[in-house]
């Protein structure tokens, strides 16, 4: 594909992406609803509130934020109805800081809060990237000493993950009402991940058009391309840099600064130079650009599988028959990323079962069952 042409279909792609952001918000509304348990499957002390078409307005509220922060502050509003008490901490350089809470008696005092990331539910959650129920025991002993803890002892932590990293965890709790519905909780933590990406494709999208739509003359040079490692993305907090960690003396930045653009130099990092322990490094520019593209490709398709279908995702990791229960959605996807990358290079990476594998099966083949050809 000629370069002329390349840009030509990703105008249009983003033309249309344009387009139907609306549909993919009710879509996205739709098929969350679609998958809640019944109201008797609610947690414990969960109120009216939490009931699915409470949960639906807080998806609703979520998706109504055009910005980073918006998103990620709607997120905590609407946590409120499912946990007494919540808190996001930013995870950067493998350590998390505090950033906003609803609910604590000080929530301001979380702000750069450091949690402990050694051990216990925020470790787990964060290398395993899944929610992670816990006794407030087993939580960082600095934070019960400043925050205290739940009447009934319980606790949540679910991890954040944009562009295959765990940017933020959420700490939840029930205080002293005992109100923590961990799963709507959860189902509120993908729909800000899907909402993050899709307000920074959206903004792409319009950045792009404005541009094109300067005389020739007046458009920007493009930015040099920044040195970073290939899977390094930039994240919402890129600017919330925690204070214990060390780093070079720089500005303060300003509180609208914190929450940046979700994968806004995405396509810069793809051009990058590659470092040592790039595995396409020994590919040409266009190829190494091609098998990155098949598997971000291949992370949203299954990254789509898991938003709409948790529930029958936990069962199949359960029952180990996950295949089974998904068959229709993985075969359609399937063909779907076959269509766009199975006559190119990244044929051979076979990018799209690896990325089933992973992130359904949590890299268990056998939970995959026994009708999953490999």
């Amino acid at each position: 594909m000629s370069k002329e042409l390349q840009e030509i279909v990703e105008r249009a792609v983003a033309q249309a992406l344009e387009r139907q952001i609306p549909k993919l918000q009710a879509e996205l509304v739709k098929c969350v609803l679609a998958e809640l348990p019944p109201p008797a499957a609610a947690a414990e002390g969960a109120t009216a509130s939490a009931m699915p078409g409470g949960l639906v307005q807080a998806v609703a509220g979520i998706h109504a934020g055009s910005t980073q922060k918006e998103i990620l502050r709607a997120l905590l509003d609407a946590g409120t109805s499912y946990a007494s008490r919540i808190a996001l901490f930013v995870v950067k350089g493998g350590a998390a800081s505090g950033w906003q809470a609803r609910g604590l008696v000080e929530d301001d005092q979380i702000k750069d809060f450091p949690l402990d990331m050694t051990a216990g539910p925020a470790s787990h959650a964060y290398q395993n990237r899944v929610a992670t129920p816990a006794n407030i025991a087993e939580m960082d002993r600095r934070f019960v000493k400043q925050f205290g803890g739940p009447s009934n002892e319980q606790i949540v932590i679910l991890p954040l993950v944009l562009k295959d990293k765990v940017a933020a965890l959420l700490y939840a709790d029930g205080g002293a009402e005992n109100l923590l519905d961990a799963g709507s909780l959860e189902v509120l933590v993908m729909a800000t991940s899907a909402w993050l990406e899709v307000a920074s494709l959206r903004k792409q999208a319009q950045q792009r058009e404005t541009i094109e739509a300067m005389p020739s003359m007046e458009r920007p040079a493009p930015p040099p391309a920044p040195v970073q490692a290939v899977s390094s993305f930039s994240d919402p907090f890129a600017a919330h840099s925690p204070k214990h960690i060390a780093r070079a003396p720089e500005p303060e930045p300003e509180p609208a600064a914190e929450v940046v653009e979700v994968a806004a130099s995405a396509a810069a990092a793809s051009a990058a130079a590659a470092p040592a322990t790039d595995p396409f490094a020994g590919l040409s520019a266009e190829d190494a650009d091609t098998h990155r593209k098949a598997q971000r490709f291949a992370r949203l398709l299954v990254d789509e599988i898991k938003l709409y279908n948790q529930a029958k995702v936990n069962e199949g990791r359960r029952n180990k028959d996950l295949y089974d229960r998904l068959k229709e959605d993985i075969d359609k996807s399937r063909t779907t990323f076959q269509k766009r990358y199975g006559s190119t290079v990244a044929a051979s990476g076979d990018y799209f079962q690896k990325e089933v594998v992973r992130s359904l099966a949590e890299d268990d083949f056998s939970v995959m069952g026994a009708n999953f050809r490999k």
